[in-house]
């Protein structure tokens, strides 16, 4: 059987993507479970509570851009003696300075008592 150049690339191609795939998943079905310690947890759970403060000041800090924006766009619609009506919008809350509390730890899980075992 006489296959064209084109045929052979091709198939040289989708075999080499399939090998690569599988490698992947064998490489990827290897991998051990992440156990994490308590300081660990607590490390993960600080670092996701400054992500989430540093949206909320990146979203303050948009905010007041787009107060500064619409106040240019008034003052200059003013003197052209347009008359403009600005849209109520919400007031830009300042999340203040990154705290963070610690959560409590939880207390230790109350067993039941085994039920008496019969001979």
């Amino acid at each position: 059987m006489n296959l064209g150049r084109k045929t052979m690339k091709q198939l040289s191609v989708i075999s080499f993507a399939a090998l690569l795939g599988l490698a992947m998943a064998s490489a990827s079905a290897k991998l051990p479970v992440p156990v994490l310690d308590d300081a660990a947890k607590a490390k993960a759970a600080e670092a996701a509570a400054k992500t989430a403060h540093g949206g909320k000041v990146a979203n303050f800090q948009l905010c007041k851009s787009m107060d500064r924006t619409a106040a240019a766009y008034f003052a200059k619609a003013k003197m052209d003696g347009k008359t403009v009506k600005p849209a109520d919008a919400p007031a830009c809350a300042d999340p203040g300075p990154f705290v963070y509390t610690a959560a409590p730890a939880p207390a230790p899980a109350a067993t039941a008592a085994a039920p008496p075992v019969k001979k």
